[in-house]
């Protein structure tokens, strides 16, 4: 398969990048990870006013811009570059991608304006305390209560769970497992915020005691659908990580070229050139396989071919957004492990990132067992 950004696409990227030039430098960043909500609700509010970020894959008969896995990855690159605080991931990517996987009508309808316009914070809490993101671990109970539902469990690490205004609970049901929203304000429902290495990245956990809940998938099981929507969000992921790492390669470049040592830049020193250079082979590397499984996703209805790819990507690109890092930090000396430099965000970004939607080490045993290894 060919890929390749057209001129559209790199107008797309030069605008987004501006824009968050713009809103979320260094300090704007440190303000907001301080913060329990995590992001501005201004900035989230221009990112759909002036830029519609939020509407990129919702479709345009409920307000969306209509586009595809291709342009939302362009849009997470950049977001990962400036590290947005923002709930970007939680919102317009996994609920929208799992409203469009197993949604009704009704439930798309009546949850993805909100979401295209900028009004609505929503998540999906997929993972049991104590369980993994295999859909196959899914223990949360969905109980039938008449012409309602009840949830019974516990869920861990759901992004921006602790402001979120719609609420997707993945559970398993007498028909397999299916999608629900609960109330934010719902009788049994606690939210927590948990304490996380990166802080520019809320996770919350959920407890749900008999909860009362709509289902808002077609019925049926919808498990294939969801390890889809998952598979896709994935994708995204690896490319906020190729922004991230992209990044931080050019910190560490210019620091080379400019930090002086016994009258010299340290860029001159073998050992720096060789960091730089695994540095760049790594970026680059990580750029082929996000992009590969962006274009694969856009392109191919083959759900084989998709998972494929967004195991590839996210394993790949994981690896290489944490070694960088962790140069970059190696390049800048004493300076890097301050707690004032920028390397320490975006490590604890790479780490977190590296285990959100499953470790590499999961998806390279998922992908061997594609390819019958």
């Amino acid at each position: 398969m060919e890929f390749a950004f057209t001129e559209e696409h790199e107008e797309l990227r030069q605008t987004v990048r501006r824009f968050l030039e713009g809103k979320s430098d260094e300090q704007a960043v440190r303000a907001l990870m301080a913060t329990e909500r995590g992001y501005s609700e201004e900035v989230w509010r221009q990112m759909a006013e002036q830029m519609a970020l939020q509407a990129m894959i919702v479709p345009e008969q409920y307000g969306g811009a209509g586009f595809g896995p291709v342009e939302l990855s362009i849009v997470l690159e950049e977001m990962g570059r400036t590290l947005l605080c923002a709930p970007y991931l939680s919102t317009a990517v996994l609920a929208v991608n799992a409203l469009l996987a197993v949604g009704s009508e009704s439930a798309q309808a009546d949850i993805l304006p909100g979401i295209a316009a900028g009004e609505t914070v929503a998540t999906v809490a997929f993972v049991d305390a104590g369980g993994g993101w295999e859909i196959d671990d899914v223990q949360t109970r969905a109980t039938a209560d008449g012409a309602a539902w009840r949830l019974t469990g516990r869920k861990a690490y759901v992004l921006d769970g602790h402001v979120a205004d719609v609420l997707l609970v993945v559970a398993r049901a007498a028909d397999g497992v299916g999608l629900f929203r609960v109330e934010p304000n719902a009788s049994g429902l606690r939210r927590d915020l948990t304490p996380t290495l990166d802080l520019t990245r809320k996770l919350a956990s959920i407890e749900l005691d008999g909860v009362a809940a709509t289902r808002v998938d077609a019925g049926g099981d919808g498990a294939a659908a969801l390890r889809k929507a998952v598979a896709l969000t994935a994708v995204a992921l690896a490319a906020e990580q190729v922004g991230g790492a992209q990044k931080c390669l050019e910190l560490s470049t210019e620091y080379a070229k400019t930090r002086l040592q016994f009258g010299r830049p340290i860029g001159s020193f073998q050992a720096i050139k060789h960091r730089c250079a695994d540095m760049l082979v790594a970026v680059e590397f990580a750029k082929s396989a996000a992009y590969h499984a962006a274009f694969r996703a856009a392109e191919s209805d083959d759900e084989a071919e998709i998972l494929a790819a967004a195991h590839l990507a996210k394993s790949f690109c994981s690896d290489a957004y944490f070694d960088v890092t962790n140069e970059t930090i190696q390049v800048h000396g004493g300076m890097g492990f301050t707690w004032e430099h920028p390397a320490h965000l975006y490590f604890k970004r790479a780490k977190s990132s590296a285990v959100l939607f499953g470790d590499p080490l999961e998806h390279r045993e998922k992908l061997a067992e594609h390819l019958g290894l």
